[in-house]
């Protein structure tokens, strides 16, 4: 339907675009009451620039997917099959998440700082650039920072714990050839940094990434750390905080379903008080909760890291240790290592290995 078309993919000129997100507009619905006096003290725009722009939303057909096209449920899953993870180098979060981080899907990793979110976001920019024969998608990555914590020198290091790792697994000439291509050069070239101040040059970069990714199919991941920090500061109306969160989710899921490409966000804690006592919570508050399709936590217990996968519409929840090394985001070795049910949240989780949840496990 053509009120429901994203603003974003009409031809409006950039900055009246970014004007127009920036005041909380994102489909063409949302414009459907204005005038365009109305919209142009709204959006900051010039009164002829929101005729043009209310002229293009009621008038201009929309080329996107036929509204009425549908999918059967086995075409979907075979859709989504195809579309493969992402590992991690932790082979037991790797088991617990079904693979790896799914492409297709949105995901969250939430935590305190210093925990490991950036770790393995890096480590993430890094595998999904493994060649297909060693069981890789080949992909290129886009990583926006919002926070300044990207080092270039981490991503080398772990460039090169995996060409090395690859290197001992070579078995066969396809293999051997594909090594020549995947090197700590290549790995850094095929990586795509974008540093965004504030949540106006974030706001802008997402909304004009589908063009972005359109030039450049290769792209199977696209990072953003973190989202809770440009919209945690300079914000005192917090509606209208809620109103571009909801609005850039939905397009967040739209871009990665569109585009075949895994969507990683990593979140802040923040502290929340229930009933007299106080505990740690992802930020932004509760309505971001549903805009990932999968949510892991990493939190301390002691001196050890852990992971907890505390909401996923496949799998069951489920808690795992980790360490980060030298060469990167990797599992905690030690002999008959039990699973642990730790949880930041107090909820209670069990261990699952690529099991799908079953009804008596209750909701997610």
């Amino acid at each position: 339907m053509q009120m429901q078309r994203a603003l974003s993919s009409f031809s409006f000129a950039p900055a009246v675009k970014v004007r127009l997100i920036n005041a909380g507009f994102h489909s063409a619905a949302d414009l459907s009451d204005f005038r365009p006096l109305q919209l142009s003290k709204e959006a900051g725009i010039s009164q002829e620039e929101a005729e043009e722009v209310l002229q293009a939303v009621r008038s201009e057909p929309y080329q996107g997917r036929a509204a009425g096209s549908r999918l059967t449920a086995l075409e979907l899953l075979e859709s989504e099959q195809t579309l493969g993870t992402i590992v991690t180098f932790c082979s037991d979060l790797d088991c617990v998440l079904g693979g790896g981080v799914p492409v297709g899907k949105t995901s969250e990793i939430c935590g305190v700082p210093g925990v490991g979110k950036t770790q393995l976001c890096i480590q993430l920019a890094v595998d999904v650039q493994i060649p297909v024969c060693f069981g890789g998608l080949g992909g290129q990555v886009v990583y926006i920072d919002t926070e300044g914590g990207f080092f270039v020198q981490r991503v080398a290091d772990m460039a090169t714990a995996a060409v090395d790792h690859c290197s001992l697994l070579a078995e066969d000439a396809e293999q051997r050839a594909a090594l020549k291509e995947f090197t700590v050069e290549t790995i850094l070239s095929n990586l795509f940094l974008f540093r965004c101040h504030d949540y106006v040059e974030l706001l802008a970069e997402i909304y004009l990434l589908p063009n972005f990714l359109a030039q450049h199919p290769e792209v199977r991941l696209v990072v953003i750390d973190s989202i809770a920090s440009p919209f945690r500061r300079d914000f005192e109306d917090l509606s209208h905080r809620t109103r571009l969160l909801n609005g850039l989710a939905q397009r967040l899921i739209q871009m990665a379903s569109q585009h075949s490409t895994a969507i990683v966000l990593t979140n802040q804690m923040t502290t929340k008080v229930v009933n007299g006592q106080s505990k740690l919570v992802p930020a932004l508050g509760e309505s971001w909760g549903h805009a990932a399709t999968q949510r892991l936590i990493l939190h301390w217990e002691g001196q050890q890291r852990l992971a907890s996968l505390c909401k996923s519409p496949t799998y069951k929840e489920g808690t795992v240790p980790y360490q980060i090394t030298g060469h990167g985001f990797r599992d905690v070795v030690r002999p008959c290592l039990p699973r642990t049910s730790a949880d930041p949240s107090g909820l209670t989780f069990g261990s699952a290995c690529k099991r799908p949840r079953l009804e008596e496990d209750g909701p997610p």
